[in-house]
């Protein structure tokens, strides 16, 4: 898979968050995924079609996006309820829209469609494309989510 097609949701991941939640991630060491388990309590995952085809998935523990959707609403969030579901699928939806704006500014187009957001421990993701996956964990002082991209080419 082309790196140049990871890169920006990586920056797109730590600024999203960074922006909207005031909270600092720290990326960890991408890898291969290879399985279909998400690292987290509740994910959104996204189609990207265009230049490329594939999609995009985050995946939150339940501390890390009460944390992050509590500073994002400016009240203490208690549980994963409608709202931080919601929220996640908005993240991922943000972290998209900046990494394909910053791809188009590179010359490679590409549309996505609407989030769709899976809750409940052990849930699976299964990507648009049998591409391989590429993870990136990312830390933040209130526990850890991972990003995942997938694309043909």
């Amino acid at each position: 898979m082309n790196v140049e097609l990871i890169n920006p949701f990586l920056s797109a991941t730590v600024n999203v968050i960074k922006t909207m939640a005031f909270t600092e991630v720290k990326p960890g060491k991408p890898f291969l995924k290879k399985d279909h388990h998400a690292t987290g309590d509740v994910s959104a995952v996204i189609g990207i079609t265009g230049e490329s085809e594939g999609s995009l998935s985050v995946s939150f523990t339940e501390e890390c996006i009460i944390n992050i959707v509590s500073n994002m609403f400016g009240e203490k969030i208690t549980a994963i309820n409608r709202e931080v579901e919601d929220a996640v699928g908005e993240i991922t939806n943000m972290i998209s829209g900046d990494a394909r704006r910053e791809l188009s500014e590179k010359g490679v187009m590409l549309k996505a469609a609407i989030p769709s957001v899976i809750t409940g421990k052990q849930h699976t993701i299964k990507h648009m494309t049998n591409s391989p996956v590429i993870a990136i964990p990312f830390s933040t002082a209130s526990g850890d989510f991972t990003v995942e991209v997938c694309f043909t080419n």
